[in-house]
């Protein structure tokens, strides 16, 4: 009986880890991810998650646009159908786009058709809203299976996940987003944060937008330098309007 108890314990905590790499940003279980660089480098990296989204998204690219700072934009391909020129604009302005899939689902639970389709429809997207196409790719709550990761890499994309997250999807003041960041940050950080909502256009971001502006004012006067996904990775941009 304790043989089968013990058993039975070292299955279910097995079963917990797995469950817990499938959804932990920076677990590498099933396949490597880009979740930044060691500790102590002076880059930064924010990211922004489920836009475009009208109006907060332009709203944002003003607030990067004034510091002087780019971003990597991970886009879900239904709202780029929706809002195209909002797609023109933030990466005309310079940032980088990147596929969150078409709808945005869980994909832990899909099959392989499925993965593929979402990518698949997100990717021509963009290539309709740009006239090119994104290598980046994020999994939507980060939920990724070695399937996940192995159709994004047949399609030609990189996951890229996260190491510091601002717990914004419920759009907290931004004074809390600003100190959740900021507790999180050691250098060579890539940022969580949400220009839009997945759940239907026109989520309320407008503390995001605030923090987000608080962020690089504070980070930038302690010697933090803000990049691009590609430029932290020392990689080529691929997608660029036409």
């Amino acid at each position: 009986m304790l043989a089968l108890a013990l058993t039975g314990a070292v299955a279910a905590a097995a079963a917990a880890a797995a469950g817990y790499q499938s959804m932990a940003p920076t677990g590498q279980w099933y396949g490597q991810t880009f979740t930044g660089l060691q500790p102590g480098c002076r880059q930064i990296a924010l990211t922004y998650d489920d836009g475009p989204n009208d109006p907060h998204t332009m709203r944002l690219l003003e607030v990067l646009a004034r510091h002087g700072i780019r971003a990597t934009f991970f886009l879900i391909g239904s709202y780029v159908q929706q809002c195209p020129e909002i797609v023109r604009e933030i990466v005309q302005a310079g940032h980088i786009v990147g596929n969150h899939t078409f709808t945005h689902p869980l994909l832990i639970f899909k099959s392989e058709a499925e993965i593929r389709q979402e990518l698949s429809q997100c990717r021509s997207a963009l290539e309709d809203a740009v006239g090119g196409p994104s290598n980046l790719f994020r999994p939507p709550f980060g939920g990724r299976r070695p399937a996940v990761l192995r159709v994004a890499r047949d399609l030609g994309l990189e996951p890229v996940m996260w190491n510091v997250t601002g717990y914004d999807w419920n759009a907290p003041p931004a004074s809390v987003i600003e100190q959740k960041v900021s507790n999180q940050i050691r250098g060579g950080n890539v940022i969580l944060l949400h220009d839009g909502g997945h759940k239907q256009m026109g989520a309320d971001r407008s503390q995001t937008v605030v923090a987000t502006d608080r962020l690089i004012a504070k980070h930038k006067s302690e010697g933090c330098e803000f990049v691009t996904i590609p430029e932290m990775q020392k990689k080529p941009v691929v997608a660029v309007a036409s």
